[in-house]
């Protein structure tokens, strides 16, 4: 059975942020808020807790997961940009996209596509996210909660709970947070291109 934590959107209560925060260290499961939908997180380094949320979206080994990162300061650990990439991903964070990056050797292979070195990185503008990774110190490892089957973000924290209250550790209640996905840009080749439209603008990102 899972906890339930209901964190204020805005002023997210810092008890409640480090008991999560406990909880993904313990190799705990939780759902959270982004700025564009609830999301499925996890420890960076845990394997178990990783193949957990492949099972719960039936995810095969050529997903692109997502490191959620607090800032820009942990992206030379995780992946590779030149200036002028970097520029346009300091304009545009937080924000409503997901960048997909040449990775470095520090991001374990599991979460690579087995053919490419790329990872995706995404510094969302949703204060519950922003403080369990704050609380964390370093990045959360997420997928975007889609069920099989859907095609959109689930986005009731009550239903949520009710499908996978045996299947994740916690949910956090961070009211609605949308349900459009992340406009995701590929800045991993040569040419950058614009992967998905999603909630971001992705003007800046056109050739």
């Amino acid at each position: 059975m899972s906890q339930f934590f209901q964190i204020h959107p805005e002023n997210p209560q810092q008890r409640l942020i480090r008991q999560a925060v406990e909880i993904i260290r313990q190799g705990g499961v939780v759902v959270y808020p982004t700025d564009c939908a609830y999301a499925l997180g996890c420890h960076i380094g845990d394997k178990r807790a990783l193949d957990r949320i492949k099972a719960i979206r039936r995810l095969d080994d050529k997903h692109n997961f997502t490191l959620v990162c607090r800032d820009l300061s942990e992206l030379a650990t995780y992946a590779k940009v030149d200036n002028s990439a970097y520029r346009l991903l300091k304009q545009n964070t937080p924000g409503a996209y997901t960048f997909i990056l040449k990775a470095t050797p520090e991001v374990p292979r599991r979460l690579l596509h087995p053919k490419r070195r790329q990872i995706g990185l995404r510094v969302p503008d949703n204060a519950i996210a922003l403080a369990l990774t704050e609380e964390l110190g370093e990045p959360i490892m997420s997928s975007s909660l889609i069920m099989p089957g859907d095609n959109e973000p689930l986005t009731d924290p009550y239903d949520i709970r009710d499908l996978l209250q045996n299947q994740v550790d916690l949910v956090i209640d961070g009211g609605y947070c949308g349900m459009e996905a992340t406009t995701v840009v590929n800045m991993a080749e040569d040419e950058w291109f614009v992967f998905r439209e999603g909630a971001g603008d992705s003007t800046p990102f056109q050739n």
